[in-house]
């Protein structure tokens, strides 16, 4: 079996545990309204209305589950006609309701529950596999918070036990690696009522994010990018020529100004389009490659906001390349190897690829549209790269190829992209002059690494557990004096580490050296150093190595940490 039936038997099988579930919870609950329930990653979900359950109930809604799996219950499709779904979901009103959108209408029966749903569905319950139910939320009907809040149920699926066995696994270690609970622990930032779904950062989480920024700046300028800046809020009709207006308009927000409308900012592209028109252009400075740093702003329902995850504001690592046509493959590959290089100086042995094509919503002609996809496919197969297509995917201007990483447990994370555009160079009437003297219409790039620096910094978190290599960590060494009496000793040393520009803290409170240790340990300290009267008579330090338990007394004239740089 391929990779691509496989996927296809794993969400029939969670697509009918939806199901399975909706009919343990009509027999248990049978005042019930029913929403919808998909197959969703890793398992399934499905909404209702009129239901008042909680968490404690979870168990025994699972073994109705069970119980009704056991019957062997077979799935048994139809298609009907309009007046006979009408009457058959007359008291189900959020059903009649997604009527009103079909032209086919077609019918799932599975014991004595019937659902409005296209499919598909496994044969029969004998061939469902692992199954856990994990939590109940709230979620607004049809994802608009205009509408009724109904009560969802989620569960796992797997095709068996040791699958579903290795996920809560998973799952269990990603609650011992979650960054909100590490970015308190270790003082790096946080987040307050005042201000939801926007990050404060303290002393050493902002440390962290200038060191990506400063490291992000290096790699560019070896690169060839220039760097600008734009403000964060400009006039409502750029993004009408943008079509942010027409394609993006609830993600945004806006202000007033000298009774003028302003959007503040939820892409960096316009601004820097502004910039980039100043002045004529020659095709001998194509390709140009303009990088930004932009704080943007984006509206997102309160619901769905997640620690570094999902903010409201973040720093976007843009940058833009126009080039000409012939240009674009070349541009393509240097930017999937400079994107390459970067998560390889992080750490990160495995990633993947993702190109994503034209969405429902979208703007420019489908001949250019096809012609950019194919475009992006010939790269990714010149270089030799392994990728998944997701049709319908795209950004609304343009196809893109999205780089999926993997963390050191295995989740995969999407973060940096490549986006090929023709319509913002068509709507900002970008021109330059070609080799004959003639105007020509240039193609932009869109692209990110980093994607947003501060979900970056939340997988780098997670990834490492909280502790960062050697050349990210906000403090690198500890000094700690076993007594007062070592602390000019201690001075020494320290004098000597920040000299080689290490950053470096003496850790002089009144307190035990076990204790200190030990909160060396919780902070993720990458050295520490205990110096005593044995030290100060050998001129030495014991060094202690995060992670390792055992101790070594050193020559100080010896004394080799990792380079900044590493």
């Amino acid at each position: 079996m391929s990779c691509q039936e496989q996927n296809n038997k794993t969400n029939k099988i969670r697509h009918s545990l939806a199901h399975i579930l909706a009919l343990a919870i009509q027999e248990l609950y049978p005042k019930v309204k029913f929403g919808i329930g998909p197959s969703i990653e890793n398992g399934f979900y499905y909404d209702f209305d009129k239901l008042v359950v909680s968490s404690s109930e979870l168990g025994a809604i699972e073994n109705k589950m069970r119980e009704l799996i056991k019957q062997n219950l077979k799935f048994e499709k139809k298609e009907i006609s309009e007046s006979e779904a009408k009457k058959l979901f007359k008291n189900q009103p959020y059903k009649l309701e997604l009527l009103k959108d079909l032209k086919k209408i077609i019918i799932y029966k599975v014991g004595d529950f019937i659902d409005l749903c296209a499919g598909p569905h496994i044969k029969n319950t004998k061939e469902l596999g692992a199954f856990k139910l994990t939590k109940i939320a709230g979620a607004y009907w049809r994802g608009s918070e205009k509408n009724q809040m109904l009560t969802r149920i989620y569960g796992l699926a797997f095709k068996t036990k040791q699958g579903l066995k290795n996920y809560l696994e998973q799952q269990e270690e990603a609650e011992k690696r979650d960054h909100r609970k590490l970015g308190q622990k270790l003082d790096l930032f946080s987040f307050h009522d005042e201000g939801p779904g926007f990050v404060f950062w303290h002393p050493k989480g902002l440390f962290l994010k200038d060191k990506l920024i400063e490291y992000w700046r290096q790699e560019h300028r070896k690169a060839g990018y220039q760097e600008i800046s734009t403000p964060f809020m400009l006039k409502q009709d750029l993004w009408h020529t943008s079509k942010h207006m027409q394609t993006y308009k609830e993600n945004m927000y806006f202000s007033e100004i000298d009774k003028e409308k302003y959007v503040i900012k939820p892409m960096n592209c316009p601004g820097g389009l502004l910039i980039y028109k100043e002045k004529p252009h020659s095709y001998k400075e194509l390709p140009t490659r303009v990088a930004e740093l932009g704080l943007v702003h984006r509206h997102e329902l309160a619901g769905v906001l997640h620690g570094l995850f999902r903010v409201r504001a973040f720093t976007q690592d843009d940058a833009h390349i126009y080039c000409t046509r012939e240009q674009v493959e070349d541009e393509l590959k240097q930017v999937i190897r400079l994107t390459q290089k970067i998560y390889q100086k992080f750490g990160f042995k495995k990633w993947h690829l993702e190109l994503s094509t034209r969405p429902e919503k979208y703007t420019g002609d489908l001949k250019t549209w096809d012609f950019a996809e194919k475009i992006l496919e010939k790269v990714l197969k010149n270089l030799n790269m392994d990728y998944k297509i997701n049709p319908g995917d795209g950004a609304f201007y343009g196809p893109k190829i999205d780089s999926h990483l993997e963390d050191a447990i295995g989740r995969t994370w999407q973060c940096g992209t490549v986006q090929l555009d023709f319509a913002q160079p068509e709507n900002f009437k970008l021109e330059y002059i070609d080799q004959n003297n003639k105007k020509q219409r240039q193609v932009m790039l869109h692209r990110t690494i980093y994607g947003s620096l501060e979900r970056f910094i939340g997988i780098l978190l997670e990834h490492y557990a909280g502790a960062l290599p050697f050349w990210l960590s906000p403090e690198q060494i500890w000094i700690i004096p076993i007594s007062q009496k070592h602390k000019k000793y201690a001075n020494s040393v320290e004098a000597a580490l920040v000299a080689a520009q290490l950053r470096v803290k003496i850790k002089d409170e009144n307190e035990t050296v076990s204790k200190k240790i030990r909160g060396g340990e919780l902070q993720k300290i990458p050295y520490l150093l205990i110096v005593g009267d044995k030290e100060i008579k050998n001129k030495t330090v014991t060094i202690r190595e995060r992670g390792k338990k055992e101790q070594k007394e050193i020559p100080y004239s010896d004394l080799r940490l990792p380079d900044e740089r590493e």
